[in-house]
């Protein structure tokens, strides 16, 4: 049979195929449902007209377009004609929006059971898959609401607030639910997320509640201001250090885990009153040990992350004093350098760099040859651009040459430096 061109005003200016549920924005413009309910949640505004949509607002559907629609597909497309039905989005989004009020009043006015059964109802319908997460995302105050009874029952209900939690994680709330959340409570909130980690949840509390909270955290410190990062709670630290080893008595981290923690650790870092919390909670031998154990290209960005870390710890006495002290923390960073990662080898340049400049005992001077630190030095300080060392930039290469310098008596004469390599030695 020969293809019936589809009328373009079926068609949803965003997906590009036929509509299964129009709904109209105040703009006037049309679109399938789920396809301008995922676009509000990133941008509030209109795809076509570009003017301005509240964030709560509900677009309204659109029945004569929707009853077309069927009657064209039931006479051109009758295989596809029931996909384009309208058959439970309605009621869906009242007995949603039903369950967000509940949640809403659950702080003062409902039973903390009746605000559990709400909440596993809506973790069954986000468990459905993208639809349901976007039908949960898509009712007015719905990310707010989680928000709030995560925070309110971290202590009061930890079961309430590990299936909160549970939704939450799920929606992946976009930044600026969490901004607004950080500016109402901020404090409350990363208390809330501190609790979680500890393990204090409820008999649902497991490994993943945890990362889930480590993944949560990260997202909520990118929204902060500098001052407010800047103030975490030490036990935040401790948590992040126990969740990258892994020391939650269920066995190793898990990825999800694994790579909230460090996003946690790098983070955090950037601001100077936190290293000092982070150094003495243990995480300079927690990633150091990482380094040791990750290998793979599967696990580079783990290490990228690592060294991001290191790197910041060693703006502080105590941190760089944690690296040196550990027996294989040199050789971890060093084994970066020169290595596959641009972004990688840039790190463990900075962190040797600081080492041999604030911590350089005889020992340490000595460790950093004895190790092969010096040597992978060497080869990125003479490397060319032109050629096989493309991924070293000029800056890495000056770091290199920089941190050379600073100890070229004692490396010069050193035996564990090879002699291809003292011919490469800078001058």
């Amino acid at each position: 049979m020969e293809e019936v061109e589809v009328p373009s005003y079926f068609v949803c200016p965003i997906t590009l195929d036929v509509m299964r549920d129009p709904v109209t924005l105040p703009t006037g413009i049309t679109y399938d449902r789920h396809a301008i309910h995922r676009w509000l949640r990133l941008a509030a505004s209109c795809p076509l007209t570009k003017l301005p949509v509240a964030p709560d607002c509900e677009p309204t559907p659109n029945h004569t377009l929707c009853r077309l629609i069927r009657s064209w597909c039931a006479l051109h497309r009758p295989d596809d004609a029931v996909d384009h039905t309208m058959k439970s989005a309605p009621a869906d989004c009242a007995r949603l929006a039903a369950l967000v009020s509940r949640l809403a009043d659950a702080k003062n006015k409902r039973p903390s059971q009746e605000a559990l059964a709400a909440l596993r109802e809506l973790r069954d319908v986000v468990a459905e898959g993208e639809r349901g997460r976007e039908l949960v995302a898509a009712v007015p105050g719905s990310a707010d609401a989680l928000l709030d009874v995560f925070v309110s029952s971290a202590t009061s209900a930890p079961e309430n607030s590990a299936a909160a939690l549970d939704v939450i994680s799920s929606l992946r709330l976009p930044e600026r639910c969490l901004a607004r959340a950080v500016d109402r409570d901020g404090a409350a909130l990363v208390g809330a997320l501190v609790s979680t980690l500890q393990g204090h949840s409820g008999p649902d509390a497991d490994a993943a509640s945890r990362a889930r909270a480590a993944v949560l955290l990260a997202d909520v410190m990118a929204c902060m201001s500098p001052s407010r990062a800047a103030s975490l709670p030490e036990q935040a630290f401790v948590e992040a250090v126990r969740l990258l080893r892994g020391d939650d008595g269920m066995g190793a981290s898990t990825s999800m885990a694994t790579k909230a923690a460090l996003r946690v650790l790098a983070g955090a870092t950037a601001h100077g009153r936190n290293r000092v919390k982070a150094a003495e909670a243990g995480a300079v031998a927690a990633l150091v040990d990482m380094l040791l154990l990750v290998n793979g290209e599967r696990r580079r960005a783990w290490c990228e992350l690592a060294l991001c870390a290191l790197n910041r710890l060693c703006g502080c006495a105590e941190g760089r004093a944690a690296l040196v002290a550990h027996g294989a923390g040199v050789a971890a960073v060093g084994a970066w350098v020169a290595g596959a990662s641009m972004a990688a080898s840039a790190k463990a340049v900075r962190v040797l760099r600081s080492i041999a400049r604030h911590t350089a005992t005889v020992a340490v001077v000595q460790e950093m040859a004895a190790t092969g630190a010096v040597g992978k030095l060497c080869l990125v300080a003479a490397s060319v651009p032109e050629e096989e060392w493309q991924w070293c930039d000029e800056r890495t290469r000056e770091r290199a040459r920089e941190t050379l310098r600073l100890h070229a008596r004692a490396w010069r004469s050193s035996p564990c430096l090879h002699p291809t390599l003292q011919a490469l030695y800078p001058c």
